[in-house]
Parts: C-alpha cells; structure tokens; sequence
C-alpha cells in the first residue's frame, strides 16, 4: 500500500516554525498498529490521518505512541494539504468527522479557521510533586478536561520556565500568563504532554480550547491574538464563540513523499 504523505509546518507562515505534523492522504483505512507504527516512524507530536467520507473526510490523530481524541495543529495541516493539492476547492469548507465529532475547516483572510469545542476548567490545586519545579509566582491554578493550566505571573515567566521530564509524565499541562503591555499579544503559552510521549509541544491548538474560555473570564473579551512560547513558536487569533472556539493559524508544506507500507 502507498500512502501520500506530507509534512507540515502549523501555526506559522514560515519553514522550521510553528509545529510539525504529518498527514496522511488515504484510500483505505489501515488498522490501528499500522497506524501507530506510521506516526512512531515520522515521529512527530501527531500524524494526521485523512480518508474521504460522506461529503468530507474521516480524520484521526496518532502522537508515536497512542491515539489523540483532539489535535489542532494536524488539523490545520491536513485542511492546507486538502486544499494546496486540489482535493478541495479553495472557497470549500471542510468537513471532519473524528472523535471529537464534526470539525469544520474555512479560508479566512489568509488564514484557515478551524472550528473546535471550548473546554472549561475549574479551579483546582497543584500537584504537590510539581511545587519544586514551580519556582516563579504561580498566580492561579486551574484542570480543564484533561490537563493543568497554571496561570504565571509574566510571559517571560513562561518563556524561562524550566519543566522537569519526570515530574510531567504524570500529567498534561498548560504553563500560561497574560502579555506584557509592549507585546501584540493577549496572552502566551507552552503545553507539555508527557502522558502521550510529548515532552513539550511546540504550538498546540487543542489547548488553546481551554485557553480562550479561562482568558476569557480573566480579560473580560473574547477575542485573542496568542503566542505559544516554545523553541520553534507559533501564533494563533482565536475567538470564543459560545460553548465553541475558532482558532486560525496559517501552515506551510516542508516534505512530501510516499509511505510504502
């Protein structure tokens, strides 16, 4: 079996920025250990898998080690692969079916607009075991569905934070903190997952579903301009929209080739 496949740079208008995903164009479904053995071998936060259905397209997320139930920047990807192919028309919305329901993905301005559920959080209390590494003001703490989100006092506090391997394995976290008053951002980030074999991933959309509900009742707006703060960096607008948030990124093709499996 030959499956076309890309590798994209999400959340960044330019080469080696952003986050790298895989995506995988499918005329079959393979079976999961397939699956999980394509995206250990590209080795990638995840790989996107896209088959046709109905009138879109099936989409599952796979990180080297297990299967994702949400994933922001392989989604954007896949949507700029369907499109910059020509599998899609450019004036199409797409349609993803996946295990977090229907997903949608639209051109805006330059932008692609993807269309995920917001995740509120509730306030909550820090790991013990994580004090330690928390050397800096911990301004608040919070748990949306499946992972931390500690609140810091500056983004240089977020972009000097240390994370410590080990301690992070036990769970998924958020480090974050309002922009400073020259910065053109609302707020920053870094997302670690170390549950799902990610140390720190570089621009993650699927967090900011939490983000824009917390910053939302902490800023008083609902409209964002985000950075996420790791090594490679990216930027994210983002809009709270309900019980729904749009997250627009832009993307760029890197590699592509064929997997012969």
């Amino acid at each position: 079996m030959d499956i076309r496949f890309f590798q994209v740079d999400a959340f960044t208008n330019r080469p080696f920025k952003g986050n790298q995903a895989g995506v995988c164009l499918l005329d079959s479904m393979p079976d999961d250990d397939t699956l999980t053995a394509i995206a250990a071998e590209n080795n990638l936060a995840e790989t996107a898998f896209v088959l046709p259905e109905k009138e879109g397209y099936r989409l599952r997320w796979f990180s080297p080690l297990v299967e994702i139930p949400l994933c922001g920047h392989a989604t954007l990807a896949s949507a700029h692969v369907l499109w910059e192919t020509g599998l899609v028309a450019p004036e199409t919305t797409i349609e993803f079916y996946t295990l977090s329901g229907l997903l949608t993905a639209r051109r805006s301005e330059g932008w692609i607009e993807l269309d995920f559920p917001a995740r509120e959080s509730e306030p909550t209390v820090l790991p013990e075991s994580w004090q330690p590494m928390f050397t800096q003001e911990i301004i608040n703490v919070a748990y949306s569905v499946d992972r931390y989100i500690v609140e810091l006092a500056s983004d240089k506090a977020v972009a000097d934070f240390k994370p410590d391997r080990q301690l992070l394995l036990a769970h998924k976290c958020s480090i974050t903190a309002k922009a400073s008053a020259d910065s053109p951002y609302d707020f920053t980030s870094r997302f670690f997952a170390g549950p799902i074999g990610i140390d720190e991933d570089p621009v993650t959309g699927s967090s900011h579903c939490s983000l824009a509900p917390y910053w939302a009742q902490r800023l008083h707006k609902n409209d964002f301009f985000a950075y996420q703060a790791s090594a490679r960096g990216g930027e994210l607008k983002v809009v709270l929209q309900g019980d729904r948030v749009l997250i627009k990124g832009q993307a760029v093709t890197v590699i592509e080739g064929t997997f012969r499996v």
